[in-house]
């Protein structure tokens, strides 16, 4: 046996070494960032890195064609909607398979959507705040009953909690914390967390097949590790995230070529409304004027964001710049008609994670307590813990005033609004903020269908924000990109969905 052993390990080298040989530099692109993977379970998996990874390696019922928010069918072959608005019945392609080879049926469908509702992890509240039950017909056919008539609910099924996975693999009743099985363009063969995630091409994938048969991700440390991989050429392709400094000095060389597009990539400050002071919304409303979101955008980001006024990024229909602009003074007054003053200024303290926002959120949050320091009447300290502490913390109430961001779900006001500000939905925030106008307002939404009508209930939402500001949005990113000039199949998504099956050498 053990000969054989031997045969077979020189086999696998030698296979190995042949493979390295007959590779090419077309081959594979190496894409560079500072974003970290958490978890690759569709059923818990919710920050940035880890869905893009699921949206190259999975896919669900929908997709949006890329470049665009327009959504059509991908593992569904046609979907018909009841009149009531009730019961989706789904009809799937046939001949689906997972890379492993298992059938990506209607059973898939089930086991998954009930597994996502019963194991309550961070996403989970997507489906299992509107559907009711799922309900095979055959291998092909299958209907999700919701719970009421929810419009957006398509968009839903595009994003990775809605993606299936096999049920011979993932276990029903915990988080998966294997490679994921794919059914979308690549598969993952390696992960280093910390280090590297290798993708190769998914034989078994329904579509198109990706550009390049290999990506593999670099995860860098911080921007100035990038930056320089970057420079000496150990990447093709740099995304997320260099300094704005840096990436401004990329612009001007020729070595490269920079991509831009618009993000509907958001940043706010939260308030959880159970921890005084921030329980009081005038306390709120003051920090709210007190903030210099210009200052924030040209100083620390260099004009790379734009400062935003509302929860709804600008570029999608509902948006209406409602909070109060820069106003020191106004702030001042709001402090001193609560008591506030020199000798008994307003104790906070804000709190930031260092890592998981890019290398500037250190100068974003010292900025803020510089602002608003200089009214006077706020002492502010600034406290930091890493990403997964910062996540306990905010679940158990540790932190009163704390920096966020957010990168749609679904491309659609709802996903801006119902998260934050819904009474279930909003401990999933840190905030805890309820209010049953609020509530009744966003649930109207949902039941409508016309935009026209949707537009005012979410302008109606907006205007409570004003004064109540349980959040203070900052600003809006944008996509960046850098690329050796021979890359080619970067897409600027309106998604944000960063589509590595698009990029080839030329």
């Amino acid at each position: 046996m053990k000969k054989y052993a031997i045969f077979a390990v020189t086999l696998i080298l030698l296979v190995s070494a042949v493979s390295m040989f007959a590779m090419s530099a077309k081959d594979y692109v190496i894409v560079g960032t500072t974003d970290k993977v958490t978890s690759l379970d569709p059923a818990k998996a919710y920050e940035y890195f880890s869905d893009n990874i699921l949206q190259n390696v999975m896919t669900g019922l929908v997709e949006y064609i890329p470049g665009t928010t327009k959504l059509v069918p991908a593992l569904a072959k046609s979907w018909e909607i009841s009149p009531d608005g009730l019961t989706y019945t789904f009809h799937l392609k046939s001949g689906l398979k997972f890379s492993n080879g298992d059938p990506i049926n209607a059973q898939a469908f089930k086991f998954s959507i009930d597994r996502v509702i019963r194991l309550k992890q961070n996403p989970s509240f997507l489906l299992a705040d509107v559907v009711k039950d799922v309900k095979v017909i055959d291998d092909l056919d299958f209907e999700i009953h919701l719970k009421y008539p929810f419009a957006p609910f398509i968009n839903i099924l595009a994003f990775t909690v809605s993606y299936p996975v096999d049920p011979k693999v993932y276990p029903a009743d915990k988080v998966y914390n294997g490679l994921p099985v794919a059914s979308g363009p690549y598969m993952i063969t390696k992960l280093v967390r910390g280090q590297e995630v290798e993708l190769r091409r998914n034989p078994n994938y329904y579509g198109k097949p990706a550009k390049t048969p290999i990506i593999l991700l670099k995860i860098y440390r911080a921007a100035n590790n990038l930056y320089m991989a970057l420079l000496n050429g150990e990447v093709d392709v740099a995304y997320r995230t260099l300094l704005p400094q840096q990436f401004a000095q990329i612009e001007n060389n020729p070595k490269f070529k920079v991509y831009v597009g618009k993000s509907p990539f958001i940043r706010e400050v939260v308030f959880d409304v159970n921890v005084k002071p921030f329980d009081n919304p005038r306390v709120r409303e003051a920090i709210s004027y007190a903030i210099n979101r210009k200052q924030i955008s040209t100083e620390i980001f260099k004009s790379q964001v734009v400062p935003l006024y509302t929860l709804i990024p600008d570029g999608m229909w509902g948006h209406k710049n409602v909070m109060p602009k820069y106003d020191p003074q106004k702030a001042i007054e709001i402090l001193k008609s609560l008591g506030y003053s020199k000798s008994n200024p307003l104790k906070i303290s804000l709190w930031y994670t260092p890592s998981h926002y890019g290398s500037t959120e250190s100068d974003l949050a010292l900025t803020i307590k510089n602002n608003l320091e200089a009214t006077g009447l706020v002492k502010c300290e600034v406290k930091y813990a890493e990403w997964a502490t910062y996540i306990d913390y905010w679940t158990k109430g540790v932190m009163g005033m704390f920096l966020l961001g957010w990168y749609p779900d679904y491309f659609d006001p709802d996903d801006y609004m119902w998260p934050f500000l819904e009474s279930k939905a909003s401990p999933s925030m840190g905030s805890y903020y309820s209010n049953k106008t609020v509530d009744q307002l966003l649930l109207d939404a949902r039941l409508l269908s016309d935009v026209p009508g949707r537009t005012a209930l979410y302008s109606a939402v907006q205007d409570i924000m004003v004064k109540e500001a349980p959040y203070v949005p900052l600003f809006q990113g944008e996509q960046q990109v850098v690329a050796k000039p021979e890359v080619g199949g970067i897409l600027m998504d309106p998604v944000q969905i960063f589509r590595y099956y698009l990029l080839y050498k030329k």
